[in-house]
């Protein structure tokens, strides 16, 4: 004979059940789905022996609470949003890592994805990370449309911009200024005696801005003019070698520093510089940005501009959480700087 204290799946019109509720927790612990709710919420409010035969329900059925739900009591979901324009690139990846492990320590989880570098579509993925309602959200950049502005804003929760520095930003920034790494750059290929510099560049709004600060310092330094190639798209070793060709064939390019927006392209120059017969530093010479993880590893390794991508994330964790438990963040725009890595490129 069945047992009828067994709860049984209800199905829908097209044979699909509904999944475990709360309800039927209530009915295999034998109480009630206000007291299943109680012990989610705020389980000192119920007896443990009843916690115990919900906790086993909960076993058996392998029921997952609905964290939104749970968070009305406590006004916490226990959850950060963090949006980078791409997941693949190291230079957000190892950041994301750094501000993931610092709040995981403190028992909260990331909401992770990917906008592209179209504010419209960051406004898009926006809308829809808030609507989940995270404690606080990550963005990357301090440039969004005035849509997405308003919506973070409004939210009234915690807002860090990594990656970029305003003294302006919605709520928190932590950053280093682009422009300024191009200049240190352009002061350092001068200083180093070349007479003659190009730049190649991804098409992102930071990039194209450390390279036109670049070219302004230098022209201003030496009075040259600057020949630069900028690409539609993201950076990668073939673009660094088209680049350095399209240099060599379409500007007749054949002796000085080279500027890259990333350790990428930078590297993707001096891949093409020795397969065109030419020697790095002699010849050409190169400087990235990003030192990445094989920066130092290649062959001549490569000149770069540093930025610590695991401090900005531990920073960027602890404004938030300083900012949760209404602490002092230390100010509202954090410039952690660069440095200016000689290595045998340049």
């Amino acid at each position: 004979m069945e047992d009828k204290r067994t709860p049984r799946p209800r199905s829908s019109r097209k044979g699909k059940g509904r999944g475990v509720t709360m309800e039927t927790v209530g009915r295999l612990a034998g109480v009630s789905q206000v007291t299943v709710s109680r012990a989610l919420s705020d389980p000192s409010k119920v007896s443990p022996a009843t916690l115990e035969k919900i906790r086993q329900a909960i076993a058996q059925t392998g029921f997952v609470p609905n964290a939104l739900a749970g968070a009305l009591a406590t006004s916490r979901s226990m959850l950060i949003s963090a949006l980078v324009p791409a997941i693949t690139n190291v230079v957000y990846a190892s950041m994301v890592k750094s501000f993931s492990d610092r709040l995981r320590e403190q028992g909260y989880q990331i909401l992770l994805s990917e906008t592209g570098f179209d504010p419209l579509d960051e406004e898009k993925v926006i809308a829809a990370h808030l609507s989940r309602r995270p404690d606080a959200i990550l963005l990357t950049g301090i440039y969004h449309s005035a849509k997405s502005r308003q919506m973070l804003l409004g939210s009234g929760i915690p807002v860090v911009e990594v990656w970029d520095h305003t003294d302006t930003p919605i709520d928190i920034c932590v950053g280093f200024r682009h422009a300024e790494t191009g200049r240190a750059a352009a002061d350092y290929a001068v200083s180093r005696g070349y007479e003659a510099a190009a730049t190649i560049s991804a098409g992102d709004e930071r990039a194209l801005r450390r390279k036109d600060a670049f070219i302004a310092r230098y022209t201003h330094l030496t009075a040259r003019t600057v020949p630069e190639i900028n690409l539609a798209g993201s950076a990668t070793l073939a673009h660094g070698r088209e680049c350095l060709r399209r240099l060599l064939e379409e500007r007749q390019f054949r002796a000085g520093v080279i500027f890259c927006s990333s350790d990428l392209l930078a590297h993707g120059v001096i891949i093409e510089a020795a397969a065109q017969g030419l020697r790095v530093p002699q010849d050409i010479a190169v400087i990235g940005f990003g030192d990445q993880e094989f920066a130092a590893d290649v062959e001549p390794a490569i000149t770069t501009v540093r930025v610590d991508r695991d401090a900005f994330g531990r920073a960027a964790a602890d404004a938030v959480l300083a900012r949760l438990d209404r602490r002092d963040t230390g100010g509202h725009a954090i410039d952690l700087g660069f440095k200016i890595v000689r290595r045998g490129s340049a």
